[in-house]
């Protein structure tokens, strides 16, 4: 009788687990079918000429990608920071590849060979760089229209100088650079024929201490207005030191020499990355030079300083609507060089091609471009 009621319990035991794994199995067949498709984050990746604390232009693309990974939740971002713009880069982006992002974008000028040739080693993943000039089948490059906020902040400046001597602390005597002096001192000009603009270069992108002695030997020549094309605030304390003034450049700066900076121009990358990733994902992305303008919101000027007159801000806001309603443009002639030679004729336009190739400067310039 025993042996029979084992059996029983024993027949009861297995039907229970029988039923029991029926069960479960059932159920995790339901959690796969209600897995979402394409669960996985796609990885996307940055890599930086500066570190992202710079407050400049590394920061700015870091806020960009912060802002992408909020808007995209299932995109996955990372980033490389101070990567110098030589042989380490190919190296980095090599990495990064591997790694499995299947979007890389490279954000300094520097790194336009080697995104050429890790591209072609990975035809799978696109690349995306900034301010360069050269494209393949999965590489773009993008900027945005930085000239038309520079000319802008020029106007303040040139309504806030006495002495008429500005200063301008350019970091490599590349195209990029070169247009933004040209523009910012054609804006200087617009509203004080008089002014000039000397120019000392860094050779740095990032560098407080070298970038802070260039503003202070402008200060010391004369300059009572430092603008800069720098990745630090350095120029910009060291005009505050003198009591002077400044127009800082790519995020807003107020908070590090706040009795100093008018404003300066910024960039937006977040919306242009978002759009950029959102394209890629759907399979409608091709490869192109993007160059945004300030309609597109890609590029502005950061808050006025309480310096800065009501004049003065109702003469920016008046060239800023022109510009971007399309109605006129920075680099409309007559235009004359250095030498008073007219480059751009009256009522014509510079063509693209041109101003990304920019290798002189405009009359008022105090500098020279090195070959």
């Amino acid at each position: 009788m025993k042996s029979r009621k084992k059996k029983y319990h024993v027949l009861l035991l297995a039907m229970f687990l029988i039923v029991a794994v029926l069960v479960t199995g059932c159920g995790n067949q339901k959690a796969a079918e209600n897995k979402p498709a394409g669960q996985e984050k796609l990885k996307v990746a940055f890599i930086y000429v500066g570190p992202v604390g710079d407050a400049g232009w590394s920061y700015a693309h870091d806020q960009a990608r912060q802002y992408l990974g909020k808007e995209l939740p299932n995109v996955e971002t990372t980033f490389v920071e101070a990567v110098p713009e030589g042989a380490d880069a190919e190296r980095v982006l090599t990495e990064l590849a591997m790694k499995g992002n299947k979007i890389i974008f490279a954000t300094s000028f520097g790194y336009m060979d080697y995104v050429q040739k890790v591209a072609q080693k990975f035809p799978d993943v696109t690349f995306l760089h900034c301010s360069g000039f050269k494209t393949a089948k999965n590489v773009g490059t993008y900027f945005g229209r930085m000239y038309q906020a520079r000319y802008l902040s020029g106007i303040v400046a040139g309504k806030q100088t006495q002495g008429n001597v500005i200063g301008y602390v350019a970091a490599f005597p590349i195209p990029e650079v070169v247009r933004g002096i040209n523009a910012f001192t054609l804006g200087a000009q617009s509203v004080n024929p008089n002014v000039t603009v000397k120019v000392v270069w860094t050779n740095t992108w990032y560098n407080p201490a070298t970038e802070k002695d260039a503003a202070k030997s402008l200060l010391d020549a004369g300059a009572d207005v430092i603008a800069m094309h720098q990745d630090t605030p350095g120029p910009m304390q060291a005009a505050e030191e003198k009591g002077k003034f400044g127009i800082s450049y790519n995020t807003d700066m107020h908070s590090f020499a706040p009795k100093a900076i008018l404003t300066g121009p910024v960039w937006n990358w977040g919306p242009y990355y978002v759009k950029t990733v959102k394209a890629i994902m759907d399979k409608t992305w091709k490869s192109e030079q993007y160059w945004g303008s300030m309609a597109e919101n890609i590029v502005d000027l950061a808050p006025y300083g309480a310096m800065v007159s009501e004049d003065t801000k109702a003469l920016v806001a008046k060239k800023k609507e022109s510009i971007v309603k399309n109605e006129w443009d920075v680099f409309t002639g007559p235009i004359v060089d250095q030498q008073g030679q007219v480059k751009i004729a009256e009522g014509q336009k510079m063509s693209d091609k041109d101003m990304l190739e920019f290798n002189w400067f405009v009359k008022g310039v105090e500098g020279t471009i090195s070959k």
